[in-house]
């Protein structure tokens, strides 16, 4: 296993990624951090967690900071450029590593919402993604006067929230799920940042792949 820290090219300059990559690679990972206007970053222990889970599940995983984070060029954009710079993170993991392996993406706050549209537009391409992880996904009215009209997701999405969260209220989560019949797996007395709860995550993640 090894680790890599990269500037790849985007549409507004380049994009600060760090890559975990597995001994032998079986699929391709996407991670997304929380939002960059309040301190979100790809060294979040969220984001952290679900690369390095992915990397042991046989995944490299790709964690970018988004646009004006870090080394990344550019300004926030609200999801959209930060969608448009995964799909240039995609891309440039196929042609590394090849474009018939299988495409996970996993998010957390805001890189949950900007992943779920991402698998929107790449359903709409014809190339939807094998499987997506949500943590504490943007929804609805959230902490900050902000408001998600975050996508529909696949039915086998691992979708994760904390019993306590208070920036994303739980009920703003069930509340997006229900007209899909998306099941939530919810961590009793969880914050929004899993606060001494972060083997929580890896464990569901573990078994749900065992399943």
């Amino acid at each position: 296993m090894s680790s890599e820290q990269l500037l790849i090219d985007g549409a507004v300059g380049p994009i600060e990624t760090i890559i975990d990559i597995p001994d032998a690679v079986r699929g391709i990972a996407l991670v997304a951090h929380p939002h960059p206007l309040f301190g979100g970053a790809n060294t979040n222990k969220v984001a952290y967690t679900l690369a390095r889970t992915l990397r042991d599940l046989g995944y490299v995983a790709l964690r970018p900071n988004f646009r004006g984070v870090g080394a990344t060029a550019g300004e926030h954009d609200n999801g959209g450029g930060e969608s448009d710079d995964m799909l240039t993170l995609r891309d440039y993991a196929q042609n590394r590593w090849g474009s018939e392996l299988p495409l996970v993406l996993a998010g957390f706050s805001f890189g949950a919402f900007v992943q779920a549209r991402v698998a929107s537009r790449l359903a709409a391409a014809g190339t939807p993604v094998h499987r997506m992880i949500l943590v504490g996904t943007a929804s609805g009215h959230v902490e900050g006067a902000r408001h998600y009209d975050t996508d529909a997701v696949a039915e086998d999405t691992i979708v994760i929230h904390g019993g306590h969260d208070q920036t994303v209220p739980l009920p703003n989560v069930l509340a997006w799920a229900e007209p899909m019949n998306l099941p939530v797996v919810v961590v009793p007395g969880a914050d929004h940042f899993f606060h001494a709860r972060l083997h929580i995550i890896r464990d569901i993640i573990l078994r749900a792949w065992r399943d």
